[in-house]
Parts: C-alpha cells; sequence; structure tokens
C-alpha cells in the first residue's frame, strides 16, 4: 500500500503542528503534556505498523482510534479520581480528554441521527429487524467516523420493531 501525499495523514500533522505551538506557547501546560502523550501514543502504532510490514505507519483512521481509546482512558480515570475525592485530578483528567475530543469529528445525535436512521430504513424499505445488518452497514458507510454504532444500532432496532 503507498501513500501518496493526497493520502498522507492530515490528522497527525495537525496533531504534530498543534503539539509544536502549545510547546513554544508553554511547555508545561495540559495541551501541550495532552498532545506530547498522544504522539507518543500515536507513534507507538506506527512502531507496530512497521512490525506487521505497513511501512508508512498508521493512518487517519487508526489515529482516530487511539484517540477515542485515550478518551475513553481520561473519562474512567476521571470517574474514579472523583470518587476517591480528588477533584483537581479529575479536572485534569477532564480537561486532558477535551483536548483531545478536537481532533475527532463531531458525532451525530439527536434528531440528526433519527433523521438518519429514518433515512436508510427508507432508502433499503427495511421492514424488520432481519434488517438490522443491512441498515447498519448503510448507515456506517454513510457517515464513517462520526457515527457512535452502539446509538444508532439502539436507534435502528427502535425504529425496526
Amino acid at each position: 500500500m503507498t501513500v501518496t501525499s493526497d493520502l498522507a495523514p492530515k490528522l497527525r500533522a495537525q496533531l504534530e503542528a498543534d503539539l509544536l505551538r502549545a510547546e513554544a506557547e508553554d511547555t508545561e501546560s495540559v495541551e501541550a503534556a495532552t498532545l506530547r502523550l498522544v504522539m507518543c501514543a500515536v507513534r507507538d502504532r506506527d512502531a507496530d505498523a512497521r512490525a506487521h510490514d505497513v511501512c508508512q505507519g498508521c493512518d487517519d483512521s487508526v489515529i482516530r482510534d487511539v484517540l477515542e481509546l485515550i478518551i475513553r482512558q481520561r473519562e474512567d480515570s476521571a470517574a474514579r479520581y472523583e470518587s476517591a475525592g480528588r477533584i483537581e485530578m479529575a479536572d485534569r483528567e477532564r480537561d486532558e480528554a477535551e483536548i483531545i475530543s478536537r481532533y475527532l469529528p463531531e458525532q451525530i445525535c439527536g434528531k440528526q441521527l433519527d433523521s438518519a436512521v429514518n433515512e436508510v430504513i427508507e432508502d433499503l424499505n427495511a421492514h424488520g429487524l432481519k434488517d438490522l445488518g443491512k441498515c447498519m452497514s448503510e448507515l456506517k458507510s454513510r457517515y464513517p467516523d462520526c457515527l457512535d454504532p452502539l446509538e444508532a444500532g439502539k436507534k435502528v432496532k427502535a425504529a425496526l420493531r
């Protein structure tokens, strides 16, 4: 698989540029520390990709997966810190999660998700739960990277009943 300049990971470039800017402003800031952490995780995935003969490293979809994982970890840590009474540590974890979430596409939810689900069901002429997989596949193809599969699955299931 060859990477051309058009397909080069844009998310990686954005993260690197923002890290340089954040470090230039204040190397001890939460933003700089968070972006360093993210870049370390991305480089770790790059090393893993190279070990599996993917020489150009990971692409934007893998980087988004890394970001989502780090956000989930931060949210879990914040909840644990809060239950232990360490409010400032919980706030720091939430700040880090907020910084990282800037790099992820906005998730469709609420009425927008309801509309997308109804549109797919209508387009596919789906009538029952037997069409759930077909509807989910179509939703994922129409809304890549901005669809919460768990939430969408619940909506599709409710609409098909």
